[in-house]
């Protein structure tokens, strides 16, 4: 049994590894960079210009933290203080509770009209709200 555990973790590590970067839309349907599988993410033209990391900081393209997404999706700046949330629903709020958009389970994303204003495929809706809506890296 424990051969077997052993032989799916490596598996699942394996497939981890193998997922590529996802391409992230702008509201006319063209590419406006990619956020890879490890959190990085990418301009259009391919450089890197931040980073999501596996503990929710959010980093500029040097390396500084720029935010912080907690666990429940509370969006932090840089000095700690709430600056939006994402809902389990996709619901975007900024900081005094007002929703502002919506990240739709196929990634989706609109404004607080209804209007898409991207798509982002295959990336947790935290990360794809932290990109539109507060620290756009686009």
């Amino acid at each position: 049994m424990k051969a077997l555990r052993m032989m799916f973790l490596a598996l699942a590590i394996m497939m981890a590894s193998a997922v590529s970067a996802q391409t992230v839309y702008n509201s006319s349907g063209s590419s406006c960079g990619k956020i890879e599988s490890n959190g990085t993410i990418r301009n259009s033209s391919g450089s890197s210009v931040g980073r999501f990391d596996s503990d929710g900081t959010i980093r500029n393209s040097s390396g500084s933290s720029i935010g912080k997404i907690d666990r429940d999706g509370t969006i932090r700046n840089s000095s700690g203080s709430s600056i939006g949330k994402v809902e389990s629903d996709g619901t975007v709020r900024n900081s005094s509770g007002s929703s502002i958009g919506k990240v739709e389970s196929d990634g989706t994303v609109r404004n607080s009209s209804g209007s898409s204003i991207g798509k982002a495929a295959g990336i947790p809706r935290e990360w794809v709200a932290a990109y539109f809506f507060f620290f756009p890296f686009y």
